[in-house]
């Protein structure tokens, strides 16, 4: 057998293994089944490292998210029915991720989603190894959604948020030639300190004639003089001084 045979050798091998054990271990009892369920916790502790890896370096030691991992593997040799499947590793590996990520829930957010989207991950990712066994397969989200009986955007925000364990940083050094995220970042709109403004005004303005609105237009927000709306409205400028005194004592009357 050549050495590329051998990985796959070993996985076969301990799928074998595992499944003789856990058979052995449903019919046993008391310290005997403890014993078996034991041997098929050190014989799949690499699958439970292996999941744990994936989670390395989002902001958590690394040795923390092991020893999660393994408490993932405990429970989900201890809750294995082999009678609702063959697989142990497509229940495992869900129930694995899933205390992993119920640990980052917990301890490890940087930015924080909404509470009904922290609460909901924890529910799909124990549905996730529930209908895993039901279905044979990874379950889609929106049969994850259907079991849970909640909306699929929430299902599918919840599956999203793992990136707000550990956002990229604004500072971290870009590869050359990546577009640094800092510049998408809009600036402060100068109209912004006039919204409220022209949305408490918005009602008023319609309360004017359209020469009036003109006026305040030109004069307020086209920032034009006495002068030059004057000759375009065709009156004088003093006459423009008195229109725009007059309309603003009818907005101040009308706003009351």
């Amino acid at each position: 057998m050549g050495t590329d045979d051998a990985p796959e050798h070993a996985q076969d091998h301990r799928r074998a293994e595992t499944a003789r054990l856990l058979a052995r271990a449903r019919a046993a009892r008391g310290a005997q089944r403890r014993r078996l369920e034991d041997q098929v916790i050190a014989l799949n502790v690499v699958v439970a490292t292996e999941v744990a890896r994936r989670y390395h370096g989002r902001g958590i030691a690394a040795e923390d998210i092991d020893q999660v991992a393994c408490l993932g593997l405990v429970k989900a040799v201890r809750g294995f029915d082999p009678a609702l499947g063959e697989d142990f590793l497509a229940f495992a590996v869900p129930t694995v991720r899933g205390e992993i990520r119920r640990y980052f829930r917990d301890a490890g957010w940087t930015v924080r989603p909404p509470r009904s989207v922290q609460e909901v991950q924890a529910r799909v990712t124990a549905a996730e190894g529930e209908l895993v066994q039901a279905l044979g397969r990874s379950p889609r989200p929106s049969e994850i959604a259907a079991h849970l009986d909640v909306p699929l955007q929430l299902v599918l925000d919840a599956i999203a948020a793992t990136g707000c364990f550990s956002p990229v940083s604004l500072d971290a050094p870009r590869p050359d030639g990546a577009e640094d995220p800092a510049a998408s970042i809009g600036g402060l709109d100068p109209a912004f300190a006039s919204a409220e403004a022209r949305l408490a005004l918005r009602p008023l303005m319609r309360e004017l004639s359209e020469r009036e609105r003109r006026i305040i237009e030109l004069r307020f927000f086209g920032n034009r003089t006495q002068a030059q709306i004057g000759l375009e409205v065709g009156v004088t400028q003093e006459q423009v001084s008195r229109l725009i005194t007059a309309i603003l004592a009818r907005l101040r009357t009308l706003a009351a």
